[in-house]
């Protein structure tokens, strides 16, 4: 239950703290007094979307805050949160990012939006009028016969339907140009084939070109140099054969000539294989025009093939496994389009089956809600109202099923029941949503509407219910309905009502009133409960508009009324 809130330069609230108590909390006040602001407020602490125009002009951040009764909620012990001692959900919005608070906790808005989901239920100010599209009639039928989460089921599978036949659809359209695809790639993968290409392979041709072209220089380098080494008179190895026999006399007399003489051995196998080595080198500089012609066709072939698939050998080897990758992968999706077929097919059968069964059960759920709101609507003023749903089904299968749902409704005996569009008033839409709601209300707690520990403290009601003007354009015999009907919930939960209907405000257990004053500040919103003769004056002025004695004695009867008897 909802025991205090405080809103805090929130849009015309400069600091607004208000107590609420069990049963039935009824909000009046002239219009414009903030009474809407502040169930705004609820819904903004509740996870809404929050604006920077909230805040109160010349303040820096607005601030609402509210204190439930205790209350074990799942919600709260995933976060690690004790609600035993009472909860207290608290909002910042200000310049910046906004914060949120559950008991001093930081927390995302998705979590305080879902512990307030099973603290408080609110019902917006026109929301009746929803009932004119019949869009949503399938939605009340859904969440009265717990049946949302199939429902969602079935929209993931039609979801999921919708993507495969997309894919069979660009499957099918794309085989004319994979059947081209195809014969470009075989094309290219026989061009690479043909080239019989080898990693490196560019870089030593190119370094064989440059022997080539430069074999006589080459061939005169090597004959001089092997010459000077080996190959005439006076030659290096010559020279060092004789430093050999020198430095070994020297050896005889001085023994730190030994090492001299032993670098200079090293150095003769040296100066052979060295003198071998080039004299290879020489007698491969031979020149053949022809493997020069060779070598250049091949570095173009290969300069081509770069030129359409690829920096360098490597590059063009890439592409190839590429192109070998795709082609097997065009070749494989005629395969594939078949296994698609026969996917789509199995998931098409399987939402069909779906569709029927959740058609089946939203056909009885439709049922047992026809048998109560006759009933609900019998308390709500409608003594021969007669309220039906009518089911007309689809050709195909859509996100929602294959049901297309309307309420139809007579108010009166004699007159075949119609869609609501076409015959039910401001007034009767507003009784027939809080009759529907009464039924949602009673499908997902329980309620069974009696009055049993109504107001046995704090912690007697287990959700709080926030009805926003939700008695618009009604009066008369048939408000009172409505407020006997609101009273009657107020025994099994906290209702908190906006209303400018004497005859709900005369069932409240707790009256408050809003006002608006105008001061040298600016606007100031105050909220004062009413009782006794405040009360009797309030309820005078709703009734006439000004307060007389004859409104005051009206009051005075409509207070003395045994309601909660």
């Amino acid at each position: 239950m909802l025991c205090e809130l405080r809103i805090k330069d929130f849009t015309i609230i400069d600091d607004l703290s208000i107590v609420f108590g069990p049963g039935l909390n009824v909000l009046t006040g002239e219009t414009g007094a903030g009474k809407s602001i502040i169930v705004d407020a609820i819904g903004v602490l509740l996870g809404e979307k929050a604006s920077q125009d909230f805040i109160r002009t010349g303040s820096g951040e607005a601030r609402i805050e509210a204190r439930f009764d205790p209350s074990d909620i799942a919600a709260l012990r995933e976060i690690g949160v004790d609600g035993s001692d009472g909860i207290i959900l608290r909002r910042l919005i200000g310049k910046g990012k906004g914060r949120a608070y559950i008991n001093d906790t930081p927390v995302s808005l998705q979590t305080i939006a879902a512990v307030g989901k099973e603290l408080v239920d609110i019902h917006g100010q026109h929301e009746h009028q929803s009932l004119l599209r019949k869009e949503s009639h399938l939605a009340f039928v859904d969440t009265f016969g717990d049946l949302s989460v199939e429902a969602a089921s079935l929209q993931s599978l039609y979801h999921d339907v919708a993507a495969l036949r997309e894919r069979v659809l660009q499957i099918r359209e794309k085989a004319r140009e994979r059947t081209q695809r195809s014969e470009f790639l075989r094309f290219q993968i026989n061009e690479i084939t043909a080239a019989s290409l080898k990693e490196g392979e560019k870089q030593t041709l190119g370094e064989e070109r440059a022997i080539l072209l430069n074999a006589n220089k080459l061939r005169e380098s090597a004959e001089t140099a092997y010459a000077l080494l080996y190959d005439s008179e006076g030659s290096t190895l010559e020279k060092i054969s004789r430093a050999v026999v020198l430095v070994r006399d020297m050896a005889q007399i001085d023994r730190n000539a030994e090492e001299g003489l032993s670098l200079l051995h090293s150095a003769i196998p040296l100066v052979e294989d060295a003198s071998l080595t080039i004299r290879k080198l020489r007698d491969t500089y031979d020149i053949d025009p022809g493997r020069l012609t060779n070598v250049e066709d091949r570095l173009e072939l290969i300069k081509k093939l770069e030129k359409k698939y690829g920096e360098g050998v490597e590059g063009i080897l890439q592409y190839f496994e590429d192109a070998q990758e795709e082609l097997q992968g065009l070749e494989h999706a005629e395969e594939q389009k078949d296994e698609c077929e026969r996917e789509l097919s199995a998931t098409e059968e399987q939402l069909l089956k779906l569709a029927g069964e959740l058609s089946k059960k939203r056909r009885n759920a439709a049922d047992r809600m026809m048998k109560l709101a006759d009933h609900e609507l019998i308390e709500l003023g409608f003594q021969k109202a007669d309220f039906r749903t009518e089911f007309r089904q689809r050709r195909e299968v859509g996100p929602t099923g294959i049901d297309e749902v309307e309420f139809l409704f007579s108010a009166n005996p004699g007159e075949p029941p119609k869609p609501l569009v076409k015959v039910a008033s401001g007034g009767e839409l507003s009784r027939i949503m809080l009759g529907l709601k009464c039924l949602e209300i009673g499908k997902q707690r329980g309620a069974d509407g009696g009055k049993a520990g109504a107001h046995a403290g704090c912690s007697a009601v287990p959700l709080t219910l926030i009805f926003d003007e939700v008695d618009a354009g009604i009066g008369g015999v048939t408000a009172q309905h409505v407020a006997a009907r609101l009273d009657d919930l107020s025994g099994n939960y906290q209702i908190f009502c906006i209303t400018h209907l004497p005859q709900i405000a005369a069932f409240a257990d707790h009256h408050l009133k809003v006002e608006k004053e105008l001061t040298k500040k600016g606007v100031k919103v105050r909220v004062e409960t009413l009782y006794g003769e405040k009360r009797r004056e309030e309820l005078a002025r709703m009734l006439g508009g000004r307060v007389t004695d004859r409104s005051l004695r009206h009051a005075e009867e409509m207070l003395g009324i045994d309601k909660k008897g």
